[in-house]
Formats: structure tokens, C-alpha cells, sequence
């Protein structure tokens, strides 16, 4: 990594104190590196954390992974950032996190990047605080191994309708294995019928010691249609609330009938995200 690109360098264990105080002026939207950091901070093998320094003071950072994820990215530090992931020379599947940070940055990286084939600017950020009372049905439960030969297709169907083509592309056994990953973690809800059929699947994507969000929420074709979303989305605040007190998830702009599910549920928007895709 280059070091010096304009005062930015790659972070490391000396960052961790800057980095988490940066992360903390909005824990909801910066879920992705605060649950990076955790409780050990960053240390070697964490991932690839840029930041931006400016007089000493850490003043904004972008997770590079498969994915590209900013936070403080305003447009007086997106070009040396984006300048830093160029020389990285690494292909990104995606640029996501909050607006303000994301659009600065691609901005200041289109034309040095792959075409994308979709751009996501407005995609409210939402949330259930702790003292929001929410009760739902009791349907919903963690997903087991035993229930994998069910919730891979729904996760390839939820995937595939929600990007425009299937994850499997991309390598079967890699998205096999991340699957099979979310269930073991204790992060893939499901509630399947008296026949066995999945009915309804979402994952928790990202926990952190203060919030969880909420990703991959897909209600099965045959059952859409029938006011059964809010209360398995009841379930899941129910169950996320035991991994961490705030219950967060983006959705598209244009997804009404999610939107308005969600607030049913008593989710408020929070803030605003934005995503790239390549």
C-alpha cells in the first residue's frame, strides 16, 4: 500500500483509538468497521484499513476488502482516497456504506474504476432503538445445518432478485461456504412451513457490540401478498435485540412495500446510504 498518497496510509494498531472515535460518531451507519474493529481493534489480518490524517488527526478511513466501505469520506478528502484505492490495483465488487461518505468517493473514482452496473444513491438507513416495544408472532427461528439445503436457494433467489444475477457466478463453493457460515453464527433467521418449505429468510449481516443489520430479507413468491412481512420482521428485531440493542437495515428508495413494512414494525429512518455496484 502506498503510504503518503496525500495523507493517506494504511492503518494499523497505533490507529485503533482514532479509528474507533471516528466510527463512534455514528455506530449505526459505520456497523461494517465497528464490527471489524470489535473488541481487539485493528490487528494484522483485520483487513486493509486506509485513513485519511490530516495535522495528526484521523479525519476520515475506508475499509479496502472485496468491498470498498468509507466512513467520513466527505468531498474535501475523496480524492486522496480515491487516488490511495487506485494504486491499490484491486477490483472491488462494491462501494456501500453512508451517502455522504460513498458518493464523495465514487465521484472521485469514476472513470478510474470498472463500469458499474448499478448505482444506488438513495437507500434510507433505519432503525428500532432498544425502548420501541415490537412483538411478533413467534414464527421465526435460527436457521440449523439441517435447514441449509433450504436456505441456500433462498438466498440465491433473495440475492438474485435483489442485484440481477446469481451469487454462484461469482463461485458456488465460496457463497456455499458464507451460507453455511451465517447459519452457524447464529445469523440466518428463517420460518419454514408444516411441508418444510422456507417461507421467509433474512440474515443478521453485520453485529456489533451496538447494533445489528438486517440483510437478505426475502418473503417466498407463493407467500407474498398476504400481510405475513411484518410480523416475521417483528421476529427478527426480537431475536437481533439478543445479539445487540439497535436493530438497523438500508432498503432502496423505491422499495415502497418494504418501506412501508418496515414502519409498521416501528423502524425510523436514521440516515441515508448509497451504493455502487460493480
Amino acid at each position: 500500500m502506498p503510504v503518503g498518497v496525500d495523507g493517506v496510509r494504511e492503518l494499523g494498531a497505533a490507529d485503533t483509538a482514532a479509528l474507533r472515535e471516528l466510527v463512534a460518531a455514528d455506530p449505526v451507519a459505520n456497523i461494517f468497521l465497528d464490527s471489524q474493529l470489535g473488541s481487539r481493534g485493528i490487528v494484522a489480518g483485520t483487513g486493509r484499513i486506509l485513513g485519511h490524517v490530516d495535522g495528526g488527526r484521523l479525519t476520515a478511513a475506508c475499509w479496502a476488502g472485496a468491498n470498498v466501505v468509507p466512513v467520513g469520506a466527505t468531498a474535501a478528502v475523496a480524492e486522496p482516497l480515491a487516488d490511495a484505492l487506485v494504486a491499490l490495483r484491486r477490483r472491488f465488487s462494491s462501494i456501500f456504506g453512508p451517502a455522504e461518505a460513498v458518493l464523495p468517493l465514487w465521484d472521485a473514482i469514476k472513470g478510474r474504476s470498472p463500469h458499474p452496473f448499478d448505482v444506488r444513491p438513495d437507500q434510507p438507513l433505519l432503525a428500532v432503538g432498544p425502548d420501541v416495544p415490537v412483538r411478533g408472532p413467534g414464527l421465526v427461528r435460527l436457521a440449523g445445518q439441517d435447514d441449509f439445503d433450504v436456505v441456500l436457494p433462498a438466498s440465491v433467489d433473495m440475492f438474485t432478485e435483489e442485484v440481477g444475477y446469481s451469487p454462484l457466478q461469482a463461485g458456488e463453493q465460496s457463497y456455499r461456504e458464507r451460507v453455511r457460515g451465517f447459519i452457524a453464527a447464529g445469523q440466518c433467521l428463517i420460518h419454514r412451513d408444516r411441508n418444510g418449505d422456507i417461507v421467509f429468510k433474512a440474515d443478521l449481516g453485520t453485529i456489533s457490540a451496538h447494533a445489528s443489520q438486517v440483510q437478505g430479507v426475502w418473503v417466498n413468491p407463493r407467500h407474498r401478498g398476504q400481510g405475513l412481512a411484518a410480523g416475521f420482521m417483528a421476529d427478527v428485531v426480537t431475536l437481533a435485540r439478543r445479539r445487540a440493542p439497535v436493530v438497523s437495515l438500508y432498503v432502496n428508495d423505491f422499495n415502497t412495500r418494504a418501506r412501508a413494512v418496515y414502519d409498521h414494525v416501528g423502524f425510523a429512518p436514521v440516515g441515508r446510504f448509497a451504493t455502487v455496484l460493480f
